[in-house]
């Protein structure tokens, strides 16, 4: 999970964890509708690079652990998968559509986080330490 990935001019490795659930938490992301979520959640990940590193789709949920490029902010990222699954599903069932009507699929808000393998503690060490210098031998040293 250490992997970097890269691009023309930039090494990231941006991983954010996003959890969205549907209007109402109504548990209709179930059989065929919920394949159909997860292959549309591909879709729109793989037209914006972005790498899915793991995925849940639960009744009235989904989870997702992604990789994301850093020209994309979260809520661009949400916009995309929310707006385009809502879109494609309430046109394709017409269950859907008499559920929820008002043409929202998903409920307002969603969960984010970042994660990483430095912790706060470790980069606020690394800026305190900026601009020092170490002893020049203990930076390059000789063993025998």
């Amino acid at each position: 999970m250490s992997k970097y990935r890269k691009s023309a001019h930039t090494v990231y490795q941006i991983h954010w964890h996003f959890v969205f659930s549907t209007k109402y938490r109504k548990p209709v992301l179930k059989g065929e509708i919920g394949l159909r979520v997860r292959e549309m959640i591909r879709v729109v990940c793989r037209s914006l690079d972005i790498e899915i590193v793991a995925g849940h789709v639960r009744p009235d949920h989904v989870h997702l652990l992604l990789s994301v490029p850093p020209q994309y902010s979260a809520s661009r990222v949400m916009q995309a998968i929310k707006g385009k699954t809502s879109h494609s599903l309430l046109s394709n069932w017409r269950e859907l559509r008499r559920e929820f009507w008002g043409r929202h699929l998903w409920a307002r808000g969603y969960f984010v986080c970042s994660s990483g393998n430095v912790t706060d503690e470790m980069i606020a060490e690394y800026i305190e330490n900026q601009g020092r210098d170490p002893d020049e031998d203990s930076r390059f040293q000789v063993t025998e």
